[in-house]
């Protein structure tokens, strides 16, 4: 396998060394942070706007892209649900934990360019369920995608 990454570094195609670059990425971010691989390829870092705003602003990669050029709607609808998960579970207490239970995206037009941005906000925030809203926007400042979405809180040791 060492020669296989080797030869793919050294003849492959500018996508193709992307992607390593991404699984490197992915991996470092997994024992830097603990996150889930997929953040990793999706190189989410985010940021709290206020205190009921999160956002994530990330580089449009060939990993993103379908056989258009645009991002995929899988990847949008990823980032939608990433960005309200950061948000409530970033908010909630050490013994709790907010996991999906419904999701829903609307794509707005065809997701291009050099970066996105998505930031996802409470619409009700209740003891057991909390409901969100996220949008994305490209790096003009156009809305691509919005999305809501309920998330269930539940106690950790009950996990």
């Amino acid at each position: 396998m060492i020669e296989e990454l080797k030869n793919i570094w050294e003849e492959g195609s500018e996508e193709e060394r992307e992607l390593l670059a991404l699984t490197l990425q992915s991996i470092r971010q997994r024992r830097e942070r603990k996150s889930v691989f997929l953040s990793g390829f999706l190189g989410l870092q985010g940021r709290f706007l206020d205190d009921r705003t999160y956002s994530f602003e990330v580089p449009i990669t060939t990993f993103m892209k379908n056989s258009t050029g645009a991002v995929h709607g899988g990847i949008l609808a990823t980032l939608i649900d990433s960005t309200m998960g950061s948000l409530i579970n970033r908010s909630l207490p050490p013994d709790k934990y907010a996991v999906t239970t419904e999701l829903k995206v609307n794509y707005l037009r065809p997701a291009l360019g050099e970066s996105l941005r998505t930031e996802a906000t409470f619409l009700h925030r209740g003891q057991t369920l909390v409901v969100m809203d996220t949008s994305i926007y490209d790096d003009r400042n156009k809305r691509v995608a919005h999305g809501t979405g309920t998330f269930i809180v539940l106690d950790k040791k009950a996990k």
